[in-house]
């Protein structure tokens, strides 16, 4: 290996270090040290509550009679009537979502990561207010509003968290990470809890029921994105925004507000200069592979996501990387999560719980399992990797799915007589989200995130993103045709998808587990990738500063600290090639 990617590490291993001794404690102890920090945390909480409690809070809907009422065909009370308009009713959110992504890179990036969400909220809170108004509008609306607030969940999801990671101090970014997936299955619980509690209004039954039972779930969307608008509007815009769009004096001073610090701080000029490099990198990289799209245009920023993503798609060694990505995403979504997450209750019911409000209590303890069990992910990810944890989520998942098909297979006709067979699947049901919540929902994200060189990215993991959006819309399309036409063969299917899902991870995803860049080139076979994304931003760092900085404080390349990680690079190279 080239000299060039060591120093360039060392770069930012000293920058790091140095980082660290100004500001002590890191990740979740670094959120009390500094209240604006803590607010910046408590934000993206807000964000991914409501992601997830708009991801949960339909699929109780959906069986409360009152609503049904309303639907006609596309949500009728006969369960064997023909279930592909039920379909349409959730699974257009996720083709919304998936628009709201594609569009969601382009806002943020053109009018800024602040007003991005700000028009996100917007468009979330008229789909809500048009869904509300499906009393009198019935399906036509309930479609509509789902679409449009598909668009800003869609946009929320990924503006959302680029906003944060931007703003904060890297010291409690893998903190905020943590928070924004244990936000999300937060939401899920809190939502399925609602509907549970929302489900007596009126009485349970058709004709006793009032439609306040689903127009309050509904509608209690709002309350989180209000909130998240009215704090946006106060937050400050991204520094990194900011000197990507070269007004790098207000950047030094929403940095200095941010962090509690003068101007002048060394602190805030180590962080604007990192933030000013990475800047100055995309932009080279765009002249270099985009020449035609380097002006920061608002129909070029349009143009570059796509022609970008296209050409992750001409190489064999890129095109490995979007193999892993889009078909990680594709068996994340056929492991069937989001087909519980959708249709828990109506699945619960065919497990044997017809009464409707014994399967929305089910729902919930699904809601509590999933967020339970996302903690363990957080804890020890970087321990064990990302392969065994995959792997075992995936057989652990698979193996559920076959023991609830065999149990319906033999029981499907007889649940009144034998309500243990009906538990046992719905223990099942539970232990398959277990398995989901430690291992697929966090872990796949993890790695369509890091198998990318720096240059695509951005452009790789929106690509991962559409794909997930994409096969979350085709479950939540075909889940109810399914369950109606082929019954216990629906698990049999995601029960083979995912033991698939468990062989690709194992057989054709490489473990990712603390590779450097240029280890995961040799993996993937770009050798050379990232050496000369590391040989371009060592060139940036001295132009502007961060290398001749480091240096004068005495961490810089050849710092005693950084001297030794080489030595034993060296030296583990060397025992590779023995």
């Amino acid at each position: 290996m080239v000299a060039g990617g060591d120093t360039g590490a060392a770069v930012y291993g000293a920058a790091l270090k140095r980082r660290q001794e100004m500001m002590g404690a890191s990740g979740p102890m670094a959120l009390v040290k500094n209240f604006k920090v803590f607010r910046i945390a408590l934000f993206a909480c807000i964000g991914g509550i409501l992601y997830g409690y708009n991801q949960g809070m339909f699929s109780g809907v959906l069986a409360m009679p009152a609503f049904q009422s309303h639907m006609g065909e596309y949500d009728p009370f006969d369960d064997s009537a023909d279930q592909t308009k039920k379909g349409w009713l959730t699974a257009i959110l996720e083709l919304g979502a998936w628009v709201g992504t594609l569009l969601s890179g382009f806002i943020a990036e053109s009018i800024s990561r602040k007003y991005g969400v700000l028009v996100a909220v917007t468009v979330f809170v008229v789909g809500v207010v048009i869904q509300a108004t499906a009393q009198s509008g019935g399906h036509e609306v309930i479609l509509g509003g789902r679409f449009v607030t598909g668009i800003g969940v869609g946009s929320l999801a990924t503006i959302v968290p680029i906003f944060n990671s931007e703003v904060a101090p890297p010291e409690v970014r893998g903190a905020l990470v943590a928070l924004q997936q244990l936000a999300i299955t937060f939401g899920i619980l809190i939502s399925f809890w609602i509907d549970y509690g929302t489900n007596y209004i009126g009485g349970t039954t058709l004709g006793a029921q009032k439609d306040a039972a689903w127009l309050v779930p509904i509608c209690l969307q709002l309350f989180p994105a209000v909130v998240l608008f009215v704090g946006m509007i106060f937050m400050p815009f991204s520094p990194r925004w900011l000197v990507h769009h070269d007004r790098e004096g207000e950047a030094r001073k929403v940095l200095a507000n941010l962090r509690g610090l003068s101007v002048d701080h060394e602190l805030v000029e180590l962080e604007f200069l990192e933030i000013k490099a990475q800047s100055q990198f995309e932009k080279r990289t765009v002249a270099e592979h985009f020449p035609n799209l380097s002006e920061q245009t608002a129909w070029n920023t349009f143009k570059l996501q796509f022609v970008a993503i296209m050409s992750l798609f001409q190489t064999k060694a890129m095109l490995r990387r979007v193999m892993v990505a889009c078909v990680t995403m594709f068996f994340q979504q056929w492991t069937g999560i989001n087909a519980v997450l959708y249709y828990a209750p109506s699945i619960f019911k065919q497990l044997g719980m017809s009464d409707n409000t014994t399967s929305l209590l089910a729902t919930g303890v699904v809601g509590i399992v999933m967020f339970v069990f996302t903690v363990p992910a957080v804890l020890y990810i970087d321990r064990i990797g990302r392969k065994p944890i995959l792997t075992v989520g995936a057989i652990g998942m698979a193996t559920c799915h076959i023991i609830i098909a065999v149990i319906v297979a033999k029981n499907s006709n007889q649940w009144s007589t034998q309500p243990a067979a009906g538990w046992a699947a719905v223990v099942m049901v539970w232990l398959f989200v277990i398995h989901f919540g430690y291992s697929w929902g966090p872990c796949s994200w993890i790695i369509v995130a890091e198998i990318w060189p720096l240059s695509s990215r951005a452009y790789g993991t929106s690509l991962g993103a559409s794909s997930n959006w994409m096969n979350n819309f085709i479950v939540g399309q075909v889940t109810p045709i399914m369950l109606n036409q082929i019954g216990y063969g629906t698990y049999v299917l995601f029960g083979l998808l995912t033991f698939m899902g468990a062989a690709f991870i194992w057989f054709f995803v490489p473990e990712t587990k603390r590779l450097s860049l240029e280890e995961m080139d040799v993996i993937f076979g770009s050798e050379g990738t990232a050496q000369a994304d590391f040989e371009r931003m060592e060139e940036i760092n001295r132009e502007i500063g961060l290398t001749s900085m480091l240096e004068g404080l005495g961490v810089g390349s050849g710092s005693p600290d950084v001297f030794e990680a080489k030595e034993k690079k060296m030296a583990e190279e060397g025992s590779k090639e023995l």
